[in-house]
Formats: C-alpha cells, sequence, structure tokens
C-alpha cells in the first residue's frame, strides 16, 4: 500500500484499461459498430469501470492526497486530471487519448469523459477531498490574474464573447456572441469565468451586471438576447467539453458569482472569498443554461416580451444544477413542468414572479437596470446576500448535487438519445 492507496487495485486498475484498450482498438469506430461490436465494447470497458470504482471505494481521500501532495497544493479540474493519468494508469484518460477523442463528433467518441466523471464523482463526494477541490475551483484562472492590472487602468475588457465595463461602482458583463443568440460553448465559460474573476477582483467593482448584447442573428438582428442556452451545433462536433465546459461552469464562474473569489485579501479574517451583489436583465429570452443562470442572481429584471424555458428532458441533457435551485425557487410542482415537460414561462405570467424580481416594458429596463444597480450598491446588501445564500444553498449540499452530475452528466453526453437529438439539430441548422 503506497500513501494508503492499495498497489493490488492500482495495478487492477491499469490491466482491465489496457485490456478495454485492445479490445477497442480492433473494433470500428463506435457509429460503424454492429451490435455484437457494441456489446463487446460496453462490456470491456464495464469491467474497467469496475475496478476503477473499487480502487475509488475507500481511498478516494488517498488518491486526492496523492494528486495535490496532502493538500497542499490547489488543482483546477484539468489538472487534478492529468495529474491523475500520470499517477494512477488507466484511471483516467491520458492526454493523447483526450486529444484524439477530442478531435471527434460526439457520435464517434468512446466515452473517456465517463472516466473522468467516475473519479471526480468519487472526489466531491470525500468529506476532505470534496471541499479541498471545491476551493481550488474558487480560486481565480492564471488568465484573470494576467489581465486584473490592465483592466483595474482602463475599466474595459474586450474578450470573443463578453465585453466587461466597469461604470462607476457597477461592472457590466455583456454577452456578445451575436451570431449564435449567446449559446455557450467551451470559449464562452472561459471568457465568463475571466470576467466574473476580474469583477469580483476590481476593487471599484461594488456591483454586477449581467446582460446580453445586440444580436446579428438574422432572426434577431438589431435586439438584445439573453442566453439560446447550450450551443447545441458544438456539442454535435464533439467541441463541448464535461470537464472544461459542464462542470468548469458550475463549479467556476457560477459558484463565484453564488461564493465570490478565493483570494487572500485585505479582510480575509472575515470571510476567505470576495463577494459583490449580482443583477440579471433578461431581454427576448433566457433558455437553458440562460435560465440556469438566473437562479443565483440577487436580483432578475425582465423585459416584458421575454420568456424563460429549460429544456433539459427535450436535449437529453442534465440543465446544471438547475435541478438543484429550480425547487427551491419555484416550488417541486413547476421544476417538474419546466424540466421534464419543457414548460415556457412567458415574464407576464404569474408564476414568472417564482423566477423574476421585476418586470417592466422593453424601453424601460435600462432605467429598471440603473436603479437596481443603484440599490444593490450596499456593505447590508452584501452581507445579507451572503447569509441567504448560505441557508438556501448549504456547500455540503452542493457539493452533494455536482458530485452525482459529474457522472450522471457525463453519462448522458454519450447516451443514443442525446447523440441523435443533437445530430438532427446539426443537420436541421445546416439545412436552412
Amino acid at each position: 500500500m503506497s500513501g494508503g492507496v492499495p498497489e493490488s487495485a492500482v495495478r487492477a486498475v491499469a490491466e482491465a484499461a489496457a485490456r478495454t484498450e485492445r479490445v477497442v482498438a480492433a473494433l470500428p469506430r463506435p457509429p460503424g459498430r454492429v451490435p455484437e461490436q457494441r456489446a463487446r465494447a460496453t462490456a470491456a470497458k464495464s469491467e474497467a469501470r469496475g475496478a476503477r470504482l473499487a480502487l475509488l471505494r475507500g481511498h478516494a481521500q488517498a488518491v486526492y492526497d496523492r494528486l495535490t501532495d496532502g493538500r497542499s497544493v490547489h488543482l483546477r479540474l484539468p489538472e487534478l486530471l492529468s495529474v491523475a493519468a500520470e499517477n494512477f494508469p488507466g484511471l483516467v484518460p491520458t492526454a493523447d487519448q483526450m486529444k484524439e477523442e477530442q478531435a471527434r463528433p460526439q457520435a464517434s467518441k468512446e466515452g473517456h469523459e465517463i472516466d473522468q466523471g467516475i473519479l471526480l464523482r468519487a472526489l466531491l463526494r470525500d468529506p476532505v477531498a470534496g471541499p479541498h477541490l471545491m476551493d481550488s475551483m474558487l480560486r481565480p484562472t492564471d488568465r484573470a490574474l494576467r489581465l486584473l492590472p490592465e483592466f483595474r487602468r482602463t475599466g474595459v475588457l474586450q474578450l470573443d464573447s463578453v465585453l466587461l465595463e466597469r461604470r462607476g461602482t457597477a461592472a457590466h458583463l455583456t454577452m456578445c456572441r451575436d451570431d449564435c443568440l449567446n449559446a455557450e460553448d467551451n470559449q464562452q465559460v472561459d471568457d465568463m469565468e475571466t470576467a466574473v474573476d476580474l469583477a469580483l477582483l476590481d476593487p471599484g467593482v461594488h456591483v454586477c451586471l449581467l446582460r446580453g448584447g445586440e444580436m446579428t442573428h438574422p432572426r434577431y438582428r438589431g435586439r438584445r438576447v439573453f442566453s439560446a442556452g447550450i450551443n447545441l451545433k458544438s456539442l454535435h462536433a464533439g467541441q463541448i467539453s464535461l470537464v472544461d465546459f459542464l462542470l468548469r461552469r458550475e463549479l467556476g464562474y457560477i459558484h463565484k458569482i453564488v461564493r465570490g473569489v478565493l483570494v487572500e485579501h485585505e479582510a480575509s479574517w472575515q470571510s476567505p472569498t470576495i463577494e459583490k451583489p449580482w443583477v440579471a436583465a433578461v431581454d427576448t429570452f433566457a433558455i437553458g443554461g440562460g435560465c440556469q443562470l438566473l437562479m443565483v442572481f440577487d436580483r432578475v429584471l425582465a423585459a416584458a416580451d421575454s420568456y424563460l424555458s429549460l429544456p433539459a428532458a427535450q436535449e437529453g441533457i442534465v440543465p446544471g444544477a438547475g435541478n438543484f435551485r429550480l425547487g427551491r425557487l419555484a416550488g417541486g410542482r413547476i421544476s417538474r413542468q419546466v424540466v421534464l415537460w419543457g414548460r415556457r414561462i412567458r415574464a407576464t405570467e404569474p408564476d414568472a414572479g417564482l423566477l423574476l424580481d421585476e418586470v417592466v416594458e422593453p424601453q424601460e429596463l435600462d432605467a429598471a437596470v440603473d436603479v437596481a444597480l443603484e440599490r444593490m450598491d450596499s456593505p447590508a446588501v452584501l452581507t445579507n446576500r451572503r447569509m441567504l445564500n448560505l441557508a438556501e444553498e448549504p456547500p455540503e449540499a452542493f457539493r452533494a448535487y455536482m458530485a452525482e452530475f459529474a457522472l450522471q452528466q457525463a453519462l448522458r453526453l454519450y447516451s443514443e438519445d442525446v447523440i441523435g437529438k443533437v445530430g438532427r439539430f446539426a443537420r436541421a441548422d445546416r439545412a436552412r
């Protein structure tokens, strides 16, 4: 036993993974496999996954301690998985395996991300490793730290998909993927986390706003749109990552909106994170991931002609932490109508009041935003939103949800129904 991890279990994982690779290498790519070949691949993968679970059962903390040098270093998810591949052969895919996998469309992948999900579920579940990993994801990104001096000096930063501006004491984050209705992909998640970090780290910012910019999309040209949710075209192309998109989004910038950014600062003795109040303004629609975002904001404004939806069952995937938060806000029945049945909620419906704080005519939204930012710029607001978040979203409950999400979302990404749905979407999009 090395560092609390049984060497026999480590060898069993490596041997089972090697056998699986030999079986899979002898087969055609997944789309070309006949039923008997699919069954053979599934059986081989299941054997290797059983060995991984046997290693992690009861030894997750020891595995994590080896990866993080006894929790003396804070590794974000990609770095953690890279170190795991080096230290425990076969436990998770190697960098070369992931590079090859990422170059394929979703339907042609082997599902290596499921093995990443198995490890991350075990680590997040662990009462020692889990909180340490969650804290690691709350730290500012290296990219944000590099850009912080320039943003503090100029108050403006244009990223590929987000414009960040400091206006007075407010940070305005404008999502500007004008060609795809702010549909999120890996790049937008990276840009959003950078912008959120900068808004939280800049001492000149007291309150933050998120809004969608004007679109060039033919159907909505010249109109502001909040978000169309996940970019299904990117998902079909295999460019939506479990780690760099789905988990980073929830454990990174969205969690930072809730808890703040974890960094040494003058008031660290009061709170380890720097937090700020957040306002969202919805134009046209907030679909899927856009609707999920609204659930963590302190005040949500919407134009009267906008609507919200969370079509998770129709897309076939899990709507991030939406299932965790929607019931708290809207109740179990409405949550099931929205998530399972695809109900769309118009801003002017009575039930919209469970998700929106204020609905105004579109031409009045700018003025409503100004009022909200002024009223939310208050030390008392900051303290009370911290206590509300602690009561409404206990860290341990969120961590337990995210542990299961890490695996269940990975399984959904490689399910036949999701691959079929995103394929049909991509074909319909090309035909337009």
